[in-house]
């Protein structure tokens, strides 16, 4: 259901997942309405800088010599099939990159919260919601928000500055995603950006348990409406 929700200034952290360059450039692995989503990412990163929220980003590296990787897809040459440490494509798109003073974290695995310090240094902050924007929804989105959420923080999942594949594969993730996000909120980056500028919106919030039953005619429809 839809409810009026507002964010205490000082509580939240703005989370920006594996925008790397291979989504944009690498036929294999694009991202669908990439550059919609990066703009959108782009409007709520300015609009946490103008309110003082932290900007945390992550980049998806794989480093096949010093990871332990056994069924990992390899190239001809031995290298990692994606997100390779030595392939140019693994950067972060240069139109969302970090700020000075913003780090970019390094990742091996999907989600950003399942190992490393990040999460307590969060808590530590005093953050309790976390906005998360990022690529893929069904893979290192999904991981992250569910990793977030058993760590203790509310997550608001920015709809539109999150994809993956397809339009299919995205929206079938958020509904997933939606069903499961407990304590937390879905909009899109209008919304997101009027909650980082101390505004209440009104956004959709789980009630209950698996409130949405989504079929391959409907999640289309179910995904607007959220």
């Amino acid at each position: 259901m839809k409810t009026p929700i507002s964010i205490k200034r000082g509580a939240v952290a703005a989370i920006f997942i594996d925008l790397q360059e291979e989504h944009r450039q690498d036929q294999r692995y694009l991202v669908h309405g990439y550059e919609k989503i990066l703009a959108n990412v782009q409007r709520l990163q300015a609009a946490a800088r103008a309110s003082g929220v932290p900007l945390y980003h992550w980049a998806y590296i794989v480093d096949l010599g010093a990871q332990d990787r056994p069924f990992h897809p390899v190239e001809a040459d031995g290298k990692s099939a994606f997100s390779d440490k030595d392939d140019p494509l693994s950067a972060i798109c240069h139109e969302v990159a970090p700020a000075d003073g913003e780090a970019l974290r390094i990742k091996a695995e999907a989600s950003a919260f399942r190992s490393g310090p990040a999460a307590g240094e969060l808590k530590a902050r005093g953050i309790e919601w976390l906005v998360v924007a990022g690529v893929w929804t069904e893979a290192c989105i999904d991981a992250s928000v569910k990793d977030a959420v058993a760590s203790g923080f509310r997550v608001l999942l920015v709809k539109d500055a999150c994809g993956s594949g397809s339009a299919a594969m995205h929206q079938t993730a958020i509904l997933n995603l939606a069903n499961r996000l407990y304590g937390g909120a879905v909009t899109d980056t209008d919304g997101a950006c009027r909650l980082l500028s101390g505004e209440s919106v009104t956004a959709w919030q789980v009630e209950g348990s698996v409130p949405l039953r989504f079929t391959y005619e409907n999640a289309a429809r179910l995904y607007g409406e959220l």
